[in-house]
């Protein structure tokens, strides 16, 4: 048995504040904040420019995001969108595969500088020189590489290759080893710049100067127009009723729909009667998320809302569609023009009208809750980093398809489709949970497992964190973590799934990250994912 009943970590508890995220430094980055007297978004955005210096091969400047707030004062919870759009020079007949898998045709417009500086100055309380501070002393000192920072780097080699100035600060301080400490001086002036003279100096000024200039010169897309344009969204979060909760979470034209309506699916079968991860329910959550996933896959990248998605009348419909003793046929994650036979297709959401990303979070003891995903698109984004600036771009059009016939194929002025998911649970108006986690695609898997792990089987955060868990494939392909018992993977094949067993503790279920706050107490409990460098601090 693990030491701490069904974890191999404790669940970290305070009254004042709790930080969770996918690096210890960034973590302490935001403890600082709150010690020093802010709230939860200074904190988060303290920890959101520190991931770039701890982790940079995840998020960072040149990267994008979405962020959940719940404000405590006037009690509202709003989604700050800050995903930048493909450049307007984009053409999806003059690129291929390979050029917007990585180099400078693979990046949108970076928006998570603005996000970062739109939530400090809405809803913060200290000033950019101070939020920034952790980072800035980080990226000048450096930071230590971990066990995982070596490993994520050595795999990026080629990603890297892509540009001199990413093969220099990444490959050329010195072998690779846990230990060494990574100097990034350029990234440390780059948000200096920031923190003096905000949005506009990276948007408008000095810093968007160099990036188009580095961009175009390299034969990219991005342009001083395209980062004049980009405006962060303040957005209405979808919500959701789930067993007696309220989850709010990211609303279209992003994917959070397909887990929301993987729960509505699930809440219609005795869950906890069937047992946590038994065969039964394992069955019926991955036939559950095949179905969503259809649904995404047709409905995602319309240009209006599908009304219907996330109604429970829907769920029944979806749920019925279900075969309790034989695993369906999926399209898979992504868009393929190839159809298998006897495919999972979309339901009928309008009949129901009227009914390599990082996580983290921050909460406070004034009830401001920060929940926040962001991403590069993939380990170290687009690889091409802006000369001088320490500035790695991302590579998000590589989620775009090139395909006349695909609903997301790159257009200019398009966001690609993202399936970051940052969720806040409440109950009777009371927040109760923050979740979320990095994982591409399989965002929209982790995430249930991991709310159902709580609200279902009553495990505590850290436990719901570290459960073994699944991830579903194209046809009836999916991987399981090898914790999940022999017995349970042979049932599965029984019942036609092919089961492809993974590591104990795989970076490719995700990576999450959760605070939940004692109903009686008020305490804050925060939990992080030991697959990868995740970690969790309460005061």
């Amino acid at each position: 048995m693990p030491p701490h009943r069904h974890a191999y970590r404790p669940v970290v508890m305070g009254r004042r504040g709790a930080v969770v995220s996918a690096h210890p430094l960034a973590t302490m980055a935001g403890i600082e904040i709150l010690l020093a007297g802010g709230n939860a978004v200074d904190a988060a955005v303290a920890v959101a420019s520190t991931l770039n210096v701890a982790e940079p091969f995840m998020s960072g400047v040149g990267g994008i995001g979405l962020m959940v707030i719940t404000h405590a004062r006037s009690r509202e919870r709003h989604v700050l969108d800050f995903i930048g759009r493909a450049p307007k020079a984009s053409d999806a007949t003059r690129v291929t595969e390979a050029e917007i898998d990585g180099g400078p045709k693979a990046c949108v417009t970076p928006g998570n500088v603005g996000g970062w500086l739109a939530a400090l100055e809405r809803f913060g309380t200290m000033s950019r020189a101070h939020a920034l501070a952790p980072a800035i002393r980080l990226a000048e000192d450096g930071a230590p590489l971990t066990w995982k920072s070596c490993e994520f780097i050595d795999k990026a080699r080629a990603t890297l290759a892509r540009s001199a100035d990413a093969e220099r600060i990444y490959l050329g301080q010195g072998p690779l080893r846990p230990g060494r400490v990574l100097v990034q001086k350029e990234l440390a002036g780059t948000l200096r710049q920031i923190a003096e003279g905000g949005a506009e100096v990276f948007y408008r000024g000095p810093v968007a100067k160099v990036i188009a200039r580095s961009v175009r010169e390299a034969g990219g897309w991005l342009s001083e127009e395209d980062l004049a344009a980009f405006t962060p969204e303040w957005r209405v979060p979808t919500d959701v009723p789930f067993k007696g909760y309220r989850l709010a979470t990211v609303p279209q034209p992003f994917s959070a729909f397909q887990y929301l309506q993987t729960l509505n699916i699930l809440e219609g079968y005795d869950l906890a009667g069937w047992g946590h991860n038994s065969v039964d329910y394992l069955h019926h959550l991955i036939e559950a998320i095949k179905l969503a996933s259809a649904d995404r896959l047709a409905y995602a990248y319309l240009d209006t809302t599908t009304a219907g998605l996330t109604t429970k009348a829907y769920a029944a419909a979806q749920r019925a569609r279900i075969d309790a003793r034989r695993a369906g046929v999926s399209e898979g994650e992504r868009y393929d023009a190839a159809t298998l036979p006897g495919q999972i297709l979309a339901g009928h959401p309008a009949k129901y009208a009227d009914e390599h990303t990082t996580h983290f979070a921050a909460a406070d003891r004034e009830g401001n809750v920060v929940t926040v995903t962001q991403t590069l698109g993939g380990p170290f984004g687009s690889g091409f980093v802006a000369n001088g600036t320490g500035i790695v771009l991302n590579n998000l059009l590589k989620w775009t398809d090139l395909a006349p016939e695909s609903p997301n194929r790159l257009k200019p002025g398009r966001k690609a489709g993202t399936m970051m998911s940052p969720t806040q649970i409440f109950r009777d108006g009371e927040f109760v949970m923050s979740i979320g986690t990095p994982g591409s695609y399989g965002i929209l898997q982790t995430t249930p497992q991991m709310i159902l792990n709580v609200l279902e089987f009553g495990l505590n955060i850290q436990e719901a964190i570290e459960a073994p868990r699944v991830r579903v494939y194209r046809d009836r392909l999916l991987d399981a973590e090898s914790r999940i018992g022999a017995p349970v993977r042979e049932a599965l094949a029984a019942r036609g799934h092919q089961v492809n067993v993974i590591d104990d503790w795989s970076w490719i279920v995700g990576g999450g990250q959760g605070i939940v706050r004692d109903p009686e107490s008020g305490a804050l409990m925060g939990g992080a994912d030991p697959r990868r460098d995740g970690y969790a601090v309460a005061v």
